[in-house]
């Protein structure tokens, strides 16, 4: 396994910044986030701008390790449902364009919806996905669907019975362990659920149960990383783990993106010697 960071916890840092801090600190790879608000928005990745992020990641020995495209598949909305997926499938493009020899970052992504829509609209959200797997299967990429709390899709059992109605092996799982961590569920359940179908991962800290809870950057909570990072390695992921730090935290007024990539870098790198497992560096 290797350890990433994505640039979620870093909207407004220029990529010229945080591409080399991530380097310096130690991470293998990066996850590029291209939705609205952020330095990085799709729109502004022109063709010469693709080929500057590709060079300072090869400068910076830097894998893309995914691109966080999360927009909406359940838009009921016929138009905004078109423009969602045209943004999707630009993102696939994205990835194309950022390939690291045979290497493609996967395309992540949310599903929307809601919880209790499940039962009637998960055929919807099976064909408006197999549409965008198919896409994205023409081009050699992998999207990756997030389970999430709040969304259609928010328990291991709903992701899994997605990926058999899609029947696609370009479907795989962003797995962030956090959604389910706050709503109890055990972390060697969720990882030996999710583990072995997933192309990339998302690890926060947390504190609390659903409702009642926050979502924390990591090393300021008490997750057991030691404890998971040896159940993804013995339920077969070979892949990143990648810290992401969220909106509840980037909204405190002394947020400092910088200093939490340096904290979650310190608190994963001595988890994985903890652990006994050697990154594929």
């Amino acid at each position: 396994m290797k350890l990433g960071y994505s640039t979620w916890g870093m909207p407004t840092v220029p990529i010229d910044t945080s591409i080399p801090h991530l380097a310096e600190l130690g991470f293998d790879g990066i996850e590029l986030t291209v939705i609205p608000r952020f330095t990085t928005e799709l729109s502004t990745l022109d063709s010469a701008e693709r080929k500057r992020i590709a060079g300072l990641l090869e400068a910076h020995n830097l894998t893309l390790c995914a691109i966080a495209g999360h927009t909406s598949l359940m838009a009921m909305d016929s138009e905004e449902h078109a423009e969602n997926m045209s943004r999707l499938k630009e993102t696939v493009e994205l990835a194309v364009d950022l390939a690291q020899g045979n290497h493609l970052a996967p395309v992540n992504t949310t599903s929307g919806g809601k919880p209790e829509a499940w039962e009637s609209q998960k055929q919807l959200l099976a064909e408006r996905t197999g549409k965008l797997v198919s896409y994205a299967q023409s081009r050699g990429v992998t999207i990756a669907i997030e389970p999430h709390i709040g969304v259609i899709i928010d328990t291991p059992e709903k992701v899994l019975e997605l990926l058999d109605l899609v029947g696609s092996p370009n479907l795989k799982v962003n797995f962030d362990i956090s959604h389910f961590d706050i709503v109890g569920i055990p972390t060697e359940e969720s990882v030996a659920a999710l583990a072995p179908h997933s192309a990339h991962t998302h690890v926060k800290d947390q504190r609390g149960l659903a409702p009642d809870f926050e979502f924390l950057i990591p090393g300021e909570g008490d997750f057991d990383y030691v404890t998971y990072l040896k159940a993804m390695q013995a339920h077969g992921y070979d892949g990143f783990i990648t810290a992401e730090v969220s909106f509840m935290v980037q909204g405190r007024d002394d947020y400092d993106p910088l200093a939490a990539a340096t904290l979650s870098y310190e608190t994963l790198s001595r988890a994985f010697v903890k652990a006994g497992i050697d990154r594929q560096r």
